[in-house]
């Protein structure tokens, strides 16, 4: 195996890796927040749709076998969260602005993804703080798709506009030959 495959293949491992610490964080302090896509956003901005989606999916089922294997069809949010950054970071380049209006998008598309699944398992509930808007909503009148919807675009509005504006920022941090040569893998692909 190459230097330059070696490199992708620790990179996307670390990427997964971050994704999961950041997802048992959030978890262990009941965040209405994700915090479960910085690694795939990361490796979709630098790498590629491609590489980013492989990275979502494989957090998703390795938290699945490690927590419940309900939550495995959630990869489908995680893998539309690369594609969509990665196809931003080749077509616009990953700046401060793409990466906040990118958030803004993923915010809305996550929910969209997400919330049948979450009303298909789970009924509609996170576990989280932002239970008590969906049962707001529900009493309210709302259908539990529009109730659990709409606590879910409040919570990714902070969560995705944060995580691509960070993944911004670290990128930038990275050096310089690490990205090159990441790129340049992700480019040839």
């Amino acid at each position: 195996m190459n230097n330059s495959k070696s490199r992708l293949i620790t990179f996307c491992g670390l990427s997964v890796v971050i994704n999961i610490i950041l997802g048992i964080v959030t978890k262990a302090l009941n965040l209405p927040l994700y915090l479960d896509t910085l690694g795939t956003v990361i490796t979709a901005a630098l790498i590629g749709p491609i590489q980013g989606a492989v990275v979502g999916a494989l957090t998703n089922i390795i938290t699945g076998f490690m927590y419940s294997i309900k939550d495995i069809p959630f990869l489908l949010v995680n893998v539309a969260v690369a594609l969509i950054v990665g196809f931003v970071a080749k077509k616009f380049k990953f700046t401060y602005k793409s990466a906040f209006i990118t958030g803004l998008v993923l915010a809305v598309v996550c929910p969209l993804i997400g919330t049948p699944i979450s009303i298909a398992i789970y009924g509609g509930l996170t576990g989280t703080v932002s239970d008590v808007i969906v049962i707001w909503l529900k009493s309210s009148g709302s259908s539990i798709f529009a109730a659990s919807f709409i606590a879910k675009v409040g919570s990714n509005l902070l969560d995705k506009v944060g995580t691509c504006l960070f993944a911004v920022f670290v990128i930038k941090y990275l050096p310089m030959s690490m990205k090159s040569d990441l790129k340049s893998y992700g480019e040839a692909r």
